[in-house]
Protein backbone atom coordinates (compact mmCIF):
# COMPACT_ATOMS: atom_id res chain seq x y z
CA UNK A 1 0.00 0.00 0.00
CA UNK A 2 0.93 3.60 -1.22
CA UNK A 3 0.04 5.36 1.72
CA UNK A 4 -0.51 5.25 5.88
CA UNK A 5 -3.83 3.19 6.30
CA UNK A 6 -5.71 6.00 7.72
CA UNK A 7 -5.27 8.39 4.88
CA UNK A 8 -8.82 8.28 4.44
CA UNK A 9 -10.43 8.04 7.73
CA UNK A 10 -13.51 10.03 8.57
CA UNK A 11 -13.72 10.65 5.02
CA UNK A 12 -16.81 9.62 3.02
CA UNK A 13 -17.22 9.13 -0.44
CA UNK A 14 -19.71 7.85 -2.99
CA UNK A 15 -18.53 6.57 -6.27
CA UNK A 16 -21.19 6.37 -9.61
CA UNK A 17 -20.62 3.30 -11.68
CA UNK A 18 -19.11 1.96 -8.07
CA UNK A 19 -20.09 -1.57 -8.50
CA UNK A 20 -17.54 -2.41 -11.56
CA UNK A 21 -14.56 -1.78 -12.97
CA UNK A 22 -12.43 1.41 -11.92
CA UNK A 23 -15.20 2.37 -9.79
CA UNK A 24 -15.41 -0.93 -7.82
CA UNK A 25 -11.04 -0.62 -7.57
CA UNK A 26 -10.62 2.85 -6.29
CA UNK A 27 -13.77 1.87 -3.76
CA UNK A 28 -11.68 -0.79 -2.67
CA UNK A 29 -8.59 1.14 -2.07
CA UNK A 30 -10.78 4.04 -0.41
CA UNK A 31 -12.27 1.65 2.20
CA UNK A 32 -8.36 -0.05 2.96
CA UNK A 33 -7.37 3.64 3.46
CA UNK A 34 -10.05 4.20 6.37
CA UNK A 35 -13.14 5.77 4.18
CA UNK A 36 -16.61 4.64 4.62
CA UNK A 37 -18.40 3.86 0.86
CA UNK A 38 -21.65 4.66 -0.79
CA UNK A 39 -21.73 3.42 -4.26
CA UNK A 40 -24.39 4.00 -7.05
CA UNK A 41 -25.44 1.93 -10.06
CA UNK A 42 -28.23 0.55 -12.28
CA UNK A 43 -28.15 -2.51 -11.06
CA UNK A 44 -29.30 -3.46 -7.35
CA UNK A 45 -27.46 -7.18 -7.80
CA UNK A 46 -23.76 -5.99 -9.03
CA UNK A 47 -23.90 -3.27 -6.17
CA UNK A 48 -24.66 -5.73 -3.23
CA UNK A 49 -22.60 -8.34 -4.87
CA UNK A 50 -19.19 -5.41 -4.85
CA UNK A 51 -20.86 -4.57 -1.25
CA UNK A 52 -20.24 -8.15 0.35
CA UNK A 53 -17.19 -8.56 -1.13
CA UNK A 54 -15.57 -6.10 0.12
CA UNK A 55 -16.93 -6.58 4.11
CA UNK A 56 -15.40 -9.90 2.98
CA UNK A 57 -12.04 -8.92 2.24
CA UNK A 58 -12.34 -6.44 5.11
CA UNK A 59 -14.39 -7.35 7.81
CA UNK A 60 -16.19 -3.93 9.24
CA UNK A 61 -15.77 -2.12 5.95
CA UNK A 62 -18.79 0.55 5.79
CA UNK A 63 -20.39 0.30 2.67
CA UNK A 64 -23.88 1.19 1.56
CA UNK A 65 -25.68 0.38 -2.01
CA UNK A 66 -27.60 2.56 -4.18
CA UNK A 67 -29.47 1.39 -7.49
CA UNK A 68 -29.92 4.66 -9.19
CA UNK A 69 -30.02 5.42 -13.06
CA UNK A 70 -28.10 9.24 -12.67
CA UNK A 71 -29.42 9.91 -16.17
CA UNK A 72 -32.74 10.79 -14.05
CA UNK A 73 -31.94 13.98 -12.02
CA UNK A 74 -35.14 12.86 -10.21
CA UNK A 75 -33.53 9.78 -9.54
CA UNK A 76 -30.29 11.24 -8.24
CA UNK A 77 -31.93 13.08 -5.85
CA UNK A 78 -33.58 10.47 -4.24
CA UNK A 79 -30.04 8.53 -4.05
CA UNK A 80 -28.29 12.04 -2.35
CA UNK A 81 -31.15 12.46 -0.30
CA UNK A 82 -30.70 8.78 0.81
CA UNK A 83 -27.34 8.88 0.88
CA UNK A 84 -27.13 12.04 3.06
CA UNK A 85 -29.74 9.99 5.62
CA UNK A 86 -26.77 7.34 6.39
CA UNK A 87 -24.39 10.28 6.56
CA UNK A 88 -22.83 13.12 4.69
CA UNK A 89 -20.53 12.04 1.80
CA UNK A 90 -17.47 14.29 1.30
CA UNK A 91 -15.90 12.92 -1.48
CA UNK A 92 -17.94 12.37 -4.76
CA UNK A 93 -15.84 10.28 -7.72
CA UNK A 94 -18.00 10.69 -11.02
CA UNK A 95 -17.24 7.50 -12.45
CA UNK A 96 -20.08 6.18 -14.34
CA UNK A 97 -19.73 6.08 -18.22
CA UNK A 98 -21.26 5.14 -21.49
CA UNK A 99 -18.90 4.71 -24.98
CA UNK A 100 -18.99 2.35 -27.78
CA UNK A 101 -16.89 2.31 -30.88
CA UNK A 102 -19.16 3.73 -33.72
CA UNK A 103 -18.99 5.77 -36.86
CA UNK A 104 -20.07 9.41 -36.11
CA UNK A 105 -22.47 9.54 -39.00
CA UNK A 106 -24.40 6.31 -38.34
CA UNK A 107 -25.57 7.15 -34.56
CA UNK A 108 -29.11 8.10 -34.04
CA UNK A 109 -30.22 10.74 -31.38
CA UNK A 110 -31.09 8.03 -29.40
CA UNK A 111 -26.93 6.63 -29.09
CA UNK A 112 -25.94 10.28 -28.56
CA UNK A 113 -28.19 9.97 -25.48
CA UNK A 114 -27.31 7.07 -24.24
CA UNK A 115 -23.61 8.57 -24.13
CA UNK A 116 -24.18 11.84 -23.22
CA UNK A 117 -27.22 11.12 -20.46
CA UNK A 118 -24.54 9.23 -17.99
CA UNK A 119 -21.34 10.29 -18.92
CA UNK A 120 -22.18 14.02 -18.62
CA UNK A 121 -26.04 14.86 -17.80
CA UNK A 122 -25.50 12.47 -14.70
CA UNK A 123 -22.35 13.36 -13.43
CA UNK A 124 -23.39 16.89 -13.75
CA UNK A 125 -26.62 15.83 -11.58
CA UNK A 126 -24.39 14.56 -9.20
CA UNK A 127 -22.33 16.94 -8.83
CA UNK A 128 -24.75 19.60 -8.96
CA UNK A 129 -26.44 17.71 -5.93
CA UNK A 130 -23.62 17.15 -3.62
CA UNK A 131 -22.32 21.19 -4.11
CA UNK A 132 -25.60 21.99 -3.05
CA UNK A 133 -25.42 20.10 0.17
CA UNK A 134 -22.03 21.00 1.08
CA UNK A 135 -22.82 24.86 0.47
CA UNK A 136 -25.75 24.71 2.45
CA UNK A 137 -24.21 23.02 5.51
CA UNK A 138 -21.11 24.67 4.98
CA UNK A 139 -18.60 22.34 4.70
CA UNK A 140 -15.30 21.18 2.41
CA UNK A 141 -15.81 18.58 -0.21
CA UNK A 142 -13.85 17.37 -3.45
CA UNK A 143 -15.22 15.92 -6.77
CA UNK A 144 -13.20 13.69 -8.63
CA UNK A 145 -14.34 13.06 -12.01
CA UNK A 146 -12.58 10.41 -14.25
CA UNK A 147 -12.51 11.36 -18.03
CA UNK A 148 -10.30 10.03 -20.95
CA UNK A 149 -7.99 11.32 -23.09
CA UNK A 150 -10.02 12.39 -25.71
CA UNK A 151 -11.42 15.20 -23.35
CA UNK A 152 -8.09 16.89 -24.08
CA UNK A 153 -7.64 16.04 -27.83
CA UNK A 154 -10.57 14.55 -29.32
CA UNK A 155 -11.73 11.10 -29.81
CA UNK A 156 -12.44 10.01 -33.33
CA UNK A 157 -15.43 7.15 -33.35
CA UNK A 158 -16.18 8.31 -29.65
CA UNK A 159 -17.31 11.73 -30.01
CA UNK A 160 -20.21 11.32 -27.74
CA UNK A 161 -18.35 10.46 -25.49
CA UNK A 162 -15.30 12.91 -26.29
CA UNK A 163 -17.85 15.82 -25.98
CA UNK A 164 -18.96 14.08 -22.70
CA UNK A 165 -15.82 14.36 -21.15
CA UNK A 166 -14.77 17.53 -22.26
CA UNK A 167 -17.42 18.98 -20.67
CA UNK A 168 -16.91 17.37 -17.29
CA UNK A 169 -13.38 18.94 -17.76
CA UNK A 170 -15.23 22.46 -18.07
CA UNK A 171 -17.01 21.75 -15.56
CA UNK A 172 -14.03 21.00 -13.50
CA UNK A 173 -12.02 24.09 -14.47
CA UNK A 174 -15.16 26.00 -13.87
CA UNK A 175 -16.40 25.15 -10.31
CA UNK A 176 -12.79 25.22 -8.91
CA UNK A 177 -13.42 28.72 -9.03
CA UNK A 178 -16.72 29.10 -8.49
CA UNK A 179 -16.65 27.16 -5.50
CA UNK A 180 -13.50 27.33 -4.63
CA UNK A 181 -14.24 29.87 -2.08
CA UNK A 182 -16.35 27.28 -0.55
CA UNK A 183 -13.55 24.79 0.66
CA UNK A 184 -14.65 22.39 -2.36
CA UNK A 185 -12.04 21.37 -4.50
CA UNK A 186 -12.54 19.94 -7.91
CA UNK A 187 -9.80 17.76 -9.48
CA UNK A 188 -10.04 15.06 -12.65
CA UNK A 189 -7.93 11.94 -13.96
CA UNK A 190 -7.28 11.31 -17.52
CA UNK A 191 -6.51 7.41 -17.55
CA UNK A 192 -4.76 5.67 -20.95
CA UNK A 193 -5.72 1.98 -20.87
CA UNK A 194 -6.31 0.39 -17.89
CA UNK A 195 -8.89 -2.34 -18.56
CA UNK A 196 -12.25 -3.57 -17.52
CA UNK A 197 -14.03 -6.28 -19.26
CA UNK A 198 -16.49 -3.81 -20.45
CA UNK A 199 -13.63 -1.79 -21.82
CA UNK A 200 -11.80 -4.35 -24.14
CA UNK A 201 -15.70 -5.17 -25.37
CA UNK A 202 -16.53 -2.10 -26.13
CA UNK A 203 -13.99 -0.56 -26.95
CA UNK A 204 -10.58 -2.36 -28.41
CA UNK A 205 -10.39 -3.05 -31.90
CA UNK A 206 -9.91 -7.56 -31.96
CA UNK A 207 -6.16 -8.12 -32.17
CA UNK A 208 -4.82 -4.61 -31.14
CA UNK A 209 -3.23 -4.49 -27.63
CA UNK A 210 -1.21 -1.48 -26.45
CA UNK A 211 0.18 0.05 -29.81
CA UNK A 212 1.15 3.63 -29.13
CA UNK A 213 1.82 3.32 -25.68
CA UNK A 214 5.56 4.38 -24.48
CA UNK A 215 5.57 2.01 -21.56
CA UNK A 216 4.46 -0.98 -23.34
CA UNK A 217 2.03 -2.08 -21.03
CA UNK A 218 -1.69 -1.03 -19.96
CA UNK A 219 -1.79 0.77 -16.36
CA UNK A 220 -2.81 -1.22 -13.43
CA UNK A 221 -6.10 -0.20 -11.61
CA UNK A 222 -4.23 0.09 -8.17
CA UNK A 223 -2.26 2.71 -9.76
CA UNK A 224 -5.06 4.15 -10.90
CA UNK A 225 -6.43 4.06 -7.57
CA UNK A 226 -3.22 5.15 -5.65
CA UNK A 227 -3.49 8.29 -7.50
CA UNK A 228 -7.27 9.02 -6.73
CA UNK A 229 -6.96 8.51 -2.53
CA UNK A 230 -4.07 11.12 -3.32
CA UNK A 231 -5.84 13.63 -5.32
CA UNK A 232 -9.37 13.21 -2.75
CA UNK A 233 -6.78 13.10 0.44
CA UNK A 234 -5.49 16.31 2.48
CA UNK A 235 -2.49 16.03 0.61
CA UNK A 236 -3.61 17.40 -1.65
CA UNK A 237 -5.61 20.11 -0.39
CA UNK A 238 -3.87 23.18 -2.82
CA UNK A 239 -4.69 21.17 -6.15
CA UNK A 240 -8.05 22.43 -7.86
CA UNK A 241 -9.46 23.01 -11.24
CA UNK A 242 -6.30 20.41 -12.79
CA UNK A 243 -7.04 16.68 -14.67
CA UNK A 244 -3.85 14.67 -14.42
CA UNK A 245 -3.00 12.47 -17.08
CA UNK A 246 -2.12 8.84 -16.40
CA UNK A 247 -1.62 6.94 -19.27
CA UNK A 248 1.99 5.88 -20.22
CA UNK A 249 2.83 8.38 -22.09
CA UNK A 250 0.36 7.52 -24.65
CA UNK A 251 -0.69 11.73 -25.23
CA UNK A 252 3.13 12.00 -25.91
CA UNK A 253 2.78 9.55 -29.63
CA UNK A 254 -0.45 11.49 -30.41
CA UNK A 255 -2.55 9.95 -27.65
CA UNK A 256 -4.86 8.26 -30.66
CA UNK A 257 -6.65 5.39 -29.22
CA UNK A 258 -4.96 2.21 -30.44
CA UNK A 259 -6.36 1.18 -34.10
CA UNK A 260 -7.95 4.27 -34.99
CA UNK A 261 -6.01 4.39 -37.92
CA UNK A 262 -6.72 1.33 -39.15
CA UNK A 263 -10.23 1.94 -38.46
CA UNK A 264 -10.16 4.98 -40.76
CA UNK A 265 -10.08 2.31 -43.27
CA UNK A 266 -12.22 -0.24 -41.90
CA UNK A 267 -15.38 -1.90 -43.95
CA UNK A 268 -19.07 -2.53 -43.74
CA UNK A 269 -18.17 -5.88 -42.32
CA UNK A 270 -15.60 -5.53 -39.93
CA UNK A 271 -17.52 -2.55 -38.32
CA UNK A 272 -20.58 -5.11 -38.17
CA UNK A 273 -18.43 -7.66 -36.60
CA UNK A 274 -16.93 -5.14 -34.22
CA UNK A 275 -20.54 -4.29 -33.04
CA UNK A 276 -21.11 -7.71 -32.63
CA UNK A 277 -18.53 -8.14 -30.10
CA UNK A 278 -19.66 -5.45 -28.20
CA UNK A 279 -22.39 -6.57 -25.36
CA UNK A 280 -25.69 -4.65 -25.15
CA UNK A 281 -26.25 -2.02 -22.33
Amino acid sequence: MAFAPGLLSGRRALITGGGTGLGRSIGRRFLALGASLAICGRREEVLRATAEAFRAEMPGARVTTHPCDIRDPAAVEAMLEEVWREGCADILVNNAAANFLARTHRLSARAVDAVLGTTLHGAAYCTIGCGRRWIEAGQPGVVLSILTLSALQGGAFTVPSAVAKAGLLAMTQSLAVEWGPRGIRMVAIAPGTFPTEAAVARLRPAGVEHGGVPLRRAGRHEELADLAAFLVSDHAGYITGECVVADGGRRLLGGARAGVEEMLGWTDAQWAAQRARTPPR
